[in-house]
C-alpha cells in the first residue's frame, strides 16, 4: 500500500537573476519516509530544502503540503504550515541568553499558547529524548556543538511537527560530535518520522534512508533506494561523486 504524499514538488525552479539554482524539480515526499539530498556543494540542495517551507520562494511551479499548495499563501498564513514542518540548520540558532529549557518553551509558549506547565512537561520528554535533561537550565555557550545540534533537534520537535527538515545538521560539528547528532537522528527515523535530509554523511543516507535523491548542476539527477543509488549508479554524473566520495 502506497503512504499518503505529504509534500509534493511540481515544476519548482528557482532563479537567482539570470542563475538557475533549482530546475523543474519534481518529486514526492510520502509519509514516514526518510529521503537523504546528496550531490556536490552548490547543487542546490539546501535551496530546494527551504523551499519546502517558503524560506526561499520558488521562482515558478507548485509546493504542496498535505495537498494545500503553500506557494500562494501569504506570509501570514504560512504559520501554520511552518509549525507542522521543524527545520533544523547548519548552525543551531539558539538563543544565547535564554538556558536550554526556555528555549525550547519558547515556540510552545508564543504560538501554540501553551501554559508554561505543558511546555515544560514536553520540554523535560525531548531533553530525555536527545539524552540532555542534566543540561536543561545550562546556556548554549556552555555546551558542545554537539550538544547544541540536539538542543534544535529538540527544540523543532517542541512543536510535534509533522515532518522535520534537515539542512546538513552535522556540517558544522567536530568529527567526534557528528555521531551524537546522527544517533537522535537515527532515532526519530524509527520512530516513523518523515524527513528530508540534506547531508554529506553518506554512511546515515545508506543505513537510514528510504530513498535517496543525488542532486547536481541544480536538478534531481538519480533517485533509487541507497543500494541501488550507491552501488549501481546509473548516471555518470552520480558514478563521478560517488567514485570520489568512496576513494576520498
Amino acid at each position: 500500500m502506497t503512504k499518503q504524499a505529504v509534500i509534493e514538488i511540481n515544476n519548482v525552479a528557482k532563479q537567482y537573476g539570470k542563475t538557475d539554482v533549482l530546475k523543474d524539480i519534481n518529486e514526492t515526499v510520502r509519509d514516514g519516509q526518510v529521503i537523504c539530498l546528496i550531490g556536490p556543494s552548490g547543487a542546490g540542495k539546501s535551496t530546494l530544502l527551504r523551499c519546502l517551507n517558503r524560506l526561499e520562494n520558488p521562482t515558478s511551479g507548485e509546493i504542496k503540503f498535505d495537498g494545500q499548495d503553500i506557494t500562494v499563501l501569504s506570509e501570514k498564513e504560512l504559520g501554520s504550515i511552518r509549525e507542522n514542518m521543524g527545520m533544523v540548520f547548519q548552525s543551531f540558532n539558539l538563543f544565547p541568553n535564554m538556558t536550554v529549557l526556555e528555549n525550547l518553551k519558547l515556540a510552545p509558549i508564543k504560538v501554540k499558547h501553551w501554559d508554561d506547565s505543558a511546555a515544560e512537561k514536553v520540554a523535560y520528554d525531548l531533553l530525555e529524548r536527545v539524552g540532555l535533561t542534566e543540561k536543561a537550565q545550562a546556556y548554549p555557550a556552555s555546551l558542545s556543538g554537539g550538544q547544541q545540534q540536539r538542543v534544535a533537534i529538540a527544540r523543532a520537535l517542541a512543536m510535534n511537527p509533522k515532518v522535520m527538515l534537515f539542512d546538513e545538521p552535522t556540517s558544522a560539528l567536530d568529527p567526534e560530535m557528528v555521531g551524537e547528532v546522527l544517533s537522535v537522528m537515527r532515532e526519530l527515523a524509527d520512530d516513523g518520522m518523515t524527513m528530508v535530509v540534506v547531508t554529506h554523511e553518506m554512511g546515515f543516507a545508506k543505513q537510514v534512508a528510504d530513498e535517496v535523491w543525488f542532486m547536481a548542476d541544480g536538478y534531481i539527477q538519480e533517485r533509487g533506494t541507497a543500494e541501488e543509488l550507491f552501488d549501481h549508479p546509473k548516471t555518470e554524473r552520480a558514478k563521478d561523486f560517488i567514485g570520489k566520495i568512496i576513494n576520498s
